[in-house]
């Protein structure tokens, strides 16, 4: 077997025999137990429910309706076959123009119409994940580094680092502040970089942020542009979520914070925008990445690359008509934020009943989940512990906080839009029977069990006893009982 190995290697290239991937992490684990194992109502009741997954799906009937009224939207239409030998044949890499105008009137509404975007700066890439690695190779080369707020989406270890060979240095946060950055620890983790001779390429951050769901406000903007101009450093702000806001404060793009008189003296050249209709829209399949840069040489260097990873140009026919359409944009916009709010409260308030908090957070898809009362002492083994008793037993899907390089132990990101509400209802159930606490049950006196749990430092364990969501109402659900009130 070894002697197998070794002559693989042998014959393959570093890239394809090393471990940068970042697979082999708990992030991903969570998924393969979902991919072994599936929820469904009737099929597999007793599966994992998939909360591991900043997928947005509460909309989607709204882009159906739209279809169904503009047939000609597609090229795979009898209304739309007209079309389609000239979108069928090639098209160049710097993409329809019509796309191109589409997508960045769409951006302009995301940022509440306080900004526009020149069509000319549009580059596409093949979803989000393709734009990210694209803005890298443009701006860095093997072994220099950006740092990154912590904590931070697990798979930018693939997207920023696997193939561009960058390094990712983190700029950690605390809870005690609610996890916002500070200019002390931006510092830090710069100068820190200087004298172990890395070279610092730029500042990336996502804003909103994944895992936080939270915004950053325009003071902070400011302050890290100015870093990043003082340094001579690249700023390069992650966007997808711009559109995922539903409550205040309101979400703030960089690009306004350019156009503000005060910041005129900014050089504009290192300033890059990443963007996708993945989470905003809701059309991760779709693979539309864009790239927005402010540096000419940065936007014709991306395009030559995007010929790696174009958007097909049947998708880009389609959105380009959908998305020239204001009327549904508007509405589509407006109720995806009604619609978000309404999971958000009702997934947090549900968390709440049962004595477990989330960050405050007002955009994205997910939760930043405090189960630091449940950990057996405050280690990451214990973590990684209980997240195993979650996934196994509970059979949830959420994400252990080290996998998003967060340093302090029992916060796990829950994702609550990618699925419908009978299934954000059974996993609630799932969750109140864990911690042991019915609907209309005593919050502390499960404290209290949970707390002399902690102090009898029981092993975390799950009887196997099956239970079926399928012909029981979520608050009668049997799932067997937490070890947290035995």
């Amino acid at each position: 077997m070894g002697f197998e190995i070794a002559k693989t290697n042998s014959i393959l290239s570093k890239l394809a025999t090393n471990e940068e991937h970042g697979e082999n992490s708990p992030y991903f684990d969570g998924w393969k137990a979902y991919d072994s194992d599936p929820f469904h109502p009737l099929k597999n009741p007793n599966g994992v429910i998939q909360m591991g997954l900043a997928e947005n799906q509460l909309c989607l009937d709204l882009i159906e309706d739209w279809i169904k009224r503009n047939p000609k939207g597609s090229i795979c239409s009898n209304e739309g076959i007209k079309s389609f030998k000239a979108i069928a044949n090639f098209q160049d890499y710097h993409g329809l123009p019509e796309f191109r105008r589409a997508i960045a009137k769409f951006m302009e509404k995301t940022r509440g119409g306080r900004v526009r975007f020149d069509p000319e700066r549009v580059v596409m890439a093949g979803g989000a994940t393709g734009a990210n690695e694209t803005i890298i190779f443009c701006l860095a080369d093997p072994g220099d580094a950006f740092l990154v707020p912590s904590p931070y989406y697990p798979a930018f270890n693939r997207d920023l680092r696997w193939r561009t060979g960058v390094q990712l240095i983190p700029i950690h946060c605390e809870s005690s502040n609610n996890f916002k950055i500070t200019s002390k620890a931006v510092k830090e983790a710069y100068e820190n970089a200087q004298k172990s001779n890395i070279k610092v390429r730029g500042l990336i951050l996502t804003n909103p942020s994944n895992p936080l769901g939270t915004t950053l406000d325009k003071d902070t903007l400011k302050s890290l542009l100015s870093f990043t101009n003082q340094h001579n450093i690249h700023l390069v702000c992650d966007e997808i979520y711009a559109a995922t806001v539903f409550d205040t404060p309101q979400f703030v793009s960089i690009a306004e914070i350019l156009d503000e008189k005060e910041m005129t003296y900014c050089n504009k050249d290192l300033v890059h925008i990443v963007y996708s209709l993945s989470k905003d829209m809701g059309l991760p399949g779709f693979r539309v990445g864009i790239i927005y840069s402010f540096n000419d040489d940065v936007v014709n260097c991306a395009r030559k690359m995007s010929s790696f990873g174009l958007v097909s140009t049947q998708t880009q026919y389609f959105l380009a008509a959908m998305l020239s359409d204001e009327k549904f944009v508007d509405n589509f916009l407006r109720e995806s934020a009604m619609r978000l709010a309404k999971r958000h409260k009702h997934f947090t308030n549900g968390l709440e009943e049962v004595g477990i908090k989330c960050l405050k957070n007002n955009a994205g898809l997910f939760c930043w989940m405090d189960l630091r009362p449940l950990l057996r002492e405050s280690t990451f083994d214990s973590e990684m512990s209980l997240w195993r008793v979650i996934i196994n037993d509970v059979k949830l899907n959420v994400s252990p906080g080290s996998s998003f390089e967060c340093q302090e132990p029992g916060w796990f990101r829950v994702c609550f839009a990618n699925m419908d509400d009978e299934t954000v209802d059974i996993a609630l159930a799932r969750i109140r029977r864990f911690v042991g606490v019915e609907k209309s049950g005593d919050k502390s006196s499960a404290m209290e069990k949970k707390q002399q749990w902690k102090k009898n430092n029981l092993r975390l364990s799950f009887s196997k006893r099956m239970y079926d969501e399928s012909v029981l109402s979520p608050l009668s659900s049997p799932i067997p009982p937490s070890p947290l009130v035995r």
